[in-house]
């Protein structure tokens, strides 16, 4: 289970790794915490259109539809309305209702019941700085943590169905500084313009605000970077098609950075770092040699399956 704060962040964190799990068999739900109802449209071919404006909430679902079909996993909204971006000195108050003025407790059982229902294994959400400050984000990680902690307790949320507690949880790192540099390094010395020195400087300004993430686990993904390319194309109102984004040739990417990467936030398993396997730990082997899920909360590995 990928938690994620709006439509399109799917696809910008963590969706070749999904795309590879899915291929190979394993159920991936996507849950989308909000509409992007107050999202900004970010394609310059697109901005100024009062129609999009106008149907902003219809356009993203339909978007989030086209991109969950191109990852092959399943998704579902919880409904939170969009806090949007704050900007301005000093910042303006948030919208009343939105989800980044809910309640944490209260919020944490819409995702509780997800969780309950879809016996994930792995979920994976934000740090608590939410990648980047979004409070979208941010309560993104808030309601994750608390659901994560809850959805096995019986006395929790006893509204939102029958226990079940999932064995990890990763917070998705996405773009490091690491990264950057390497695909930086990657372009030049191919004497192409790298895109990512102007993103590496703004980077190094804010370092001192910016949590250094602990890289655990490296999922190797690289061909799953169209599969990945394609769904946040079809975010087209979020995406600028010709944006730093895309400028790295996808070769480049394989070779220099060829990983999706994760930070081991909670395990009830055991498990060895580093990993390259976000259910490592949790999958046992098979007497063929191969790995199968292992059992977990009193259900036995024939009764569970890769989620």
């Amino acid at each position: 289970m990928a938690v994620h704060a709006h439509p399109d962040d799917e696809s910008s964190k963590g969706a070749a790794t999904m795309a590879r799990y899915v291929d190979e068999g394993v159920e991936v739900l996507v849950v989308t915490c909000t509409g992007g109802e107050r999202g900004s449209i970010l394609n310059p071919a697109l901005q100024g259109r009062a129609d999009i404006e106008a149907n902003i909430a219809e356009i993203r679902k339909g978007e989030m539809d086209r991109a969950r079909a191109i990852l092959g996993v399943e998704q579902s909204w919880l409904g939170f309305v969009d806090s949007g971006l704050p900007e301005g000195d000093p910042l303006p108050p948030l919208p009343e209702g939105c989800f980044g003025l809910m309640d944490v407790d209260t919020a944490a059982e819409a995702l509780v019941a997800q969780i309950r229902a879809f016996r994930p294994q792995v979920i994976t959400t934000y740090d608590e700085n939410g990648g980047y400050p979004h409070p979208d984000h941010i309560m993104c990680h808030n309601i994750s943590m608390r659901a994560f902690a809850a959805a096995g307790d019986p006395d929790a949320y006893p509204d939102a169905g029958q226990p079940w507690q999932p064995s990890k949880l990763y917070y998705d790192v996405g773009f490091s500084m690491e990264r950057m540099q390497a695909l930086h390094d990657a372009m030049t010395s191919k004497g192409l313009e790298s895109p990512f020195e102007e993103i590496r400087s703004r980077w190094s300004e804010r370092s001192e605000k910016r949590r250094v993430p602990n890289i655990t686990t490296r999922i190797a993904c690289g061909d799953w970077f169209e599969r990945r390319d394609a769904a946040l194309l079809a975010h087209a109102t979020q995406v600028d098609p010709n944006g730093w984004f895309f400028k790295a040739p996808l070769d480049i990417q394989r070779s220099a950075w060829g990983t999706e990467d994760f930070e081991l936030a909670q395990a009830l398993v055991a498990t060895s770092l580093p990993e390259d396997d976000l259910f490592a730990g949790v999958r046992a082997p098979a007497a063929d040699g191969t790995d199968v899920p292992a059992s977990s909360n009193g259900h036995s590995a024939d009764e569970m399956s890769s989620r």
